[in-house]
């Protein structure tokens, strides 16, 4: 799996088709991340953008290979390593992308009445759940459960959207839990939304990659 991961890292960081995605990131964080934020609202901001960002990263991810290069792959590694791996390494990615945007976030916040190491710990947990319910999003939304890239779009688009919106999302409820911590001064850990999310991308995970078997 580590040879796997390092050549779907190598085939992401070739296409060059992250700098999309990350510019989207990097000009949502820069426009909703001010100077003297409360950090726990700064936090949950980033998180929150992590998304359909990391959607979008699987979708670019699952389709980094032309159809004969992926099917010389799975053959000699299994199609569901394959698949795996491109959506783990679509998570990593959007992870790191996710760091990033929260040393922003923690650097640049207003950390009066919210301690900052609680903060910081909360905010790694509300991205990683972020990232998770992003990623089970893309599974869902792209190849090989869904191949044409038109549907893919919108239906990554609408998912995405209803991760920020339903009640029950785990990235709605943990950047929920960091917006209310910046009105009361207390900081708790979204740990049930990121169990939650953990399910979720696991689901989805295991029902892409049972897809790409069988078309394999």
């Amino acid at each position: 799996m580590t040879a796997l991961l390092r050549y779907q890292g190598a085939l992401l960081l070739r296409s060059q088709r992250w700098l999309a995605p990350l510019i989207v990131y990097a000009a949502f964080v820069g426009a909703g991340i001010r100077p003297g934020d409360p950090m726990p609202d700064s936090l949950g901001f980033a998180a929150a953008g992590l998304v359909p960002v990391t959607a979008w990263l699987v979708r670019i991810c699952v389709t980094g290979e032309p159809d004969a290069a992926r099917d010389c792959t799975a053959a000699a590694a299994g199609p569901v390593r394959v698949h795996a791996a491109s959506l783990l390494t679509a998570l990593a990615g959007a992870l790191a992308a996710g760091a990033a945007a929260a040393a922003v976030a923690l650097l640049t916040g207003d950390r009066a009445g919210a301690d900052p190491g609680a903060a910081a710990l909360a905010g790694a947990v509300a991205v990683a759940a972020c990232a998770l319910t992003g990623a089970a999003v893309g599974a869902l939304c792209s190849r090989p459960l869904v191949r044409r890239r038109g549907h893919a779009v919108l239906a990554g688009t609408l998912g995405s959207l209803l991760a920020w919106v339903l009640a029950f999302s785990p990235a709605r409820a943990a950047v929920s839990a960091l917006v209310t911590a910046a009105r009361s001064g207390t900081v708790p850990l979204p740990l049930v939304p990121l169990a939650g999310a953990l399910l979720l991308a696991a689901g989805a995970g295991t029902a892409a990659c049972l897809a790409a078997a069988r078309r394999g």
